[in-house]
């Protein structure tokens, strides 16, 4: 049973609303959500609920802790950890580079030699990277 795509990746996050609007200047679009015991946003690329972000606070952990069994609540919320980064392919690079400028997000821009493949990188609330690619 091989794997066939990514289904969606969550964000333990104390910057909650910051993060949710980082993930709609690129595209995605806040949806609908299971009624669960803590605070979040299911974002979505289409149909698919891509990004799951969690309010995490390490002073209030609530229902975050009851709801996941542990104690961790709100640790760990900074950089990727041992994940580098999370790409997406994407279309339409000059609408998203106004988007981002629009909103104040920082971002750098690469060609990858030999590929026919324009980048953009930009780090979200979360100091999470975020690769958008471009195919040419």
């Amino acid at each position: 049973m091989p794997l066939t795509n990514i289904d969606h990746y969550a964000i333990r996050t104390s910057k909650l609303e910051e993060t949710k609007a980082f993930y709609e200047a690129l595209g995605l679009v806040d949806g609908k959500r299971p009624n669960f015991p803590f605070k979040g946003h299911w974002l979505y690329l289409g149909e698919v609920a891509l990004v799951h972000l969690i309010s995490a606070d390490p002073n209030k952990p609530g229902g975050l802790e009851e709801y996941l069994g542990e104690a961790e609540g709100g640790k760990n919320l900074l950089g990727s950890g041992s994940v580098d980064h999370l790409a997406f392919r994407a279309t339409d690079a000059n609408a998203l580079k106004q988007r981002l400028e629009d909103q104040n997000i920082t971002f750098t821009e690469r060609e990858v030699p030999n590929m026919r493949l324009f980048q953009i990188f930009a780090k979200d609330p979360n100091n999470i990277t975020i690769e958008i690619n471009y195919y040419k």
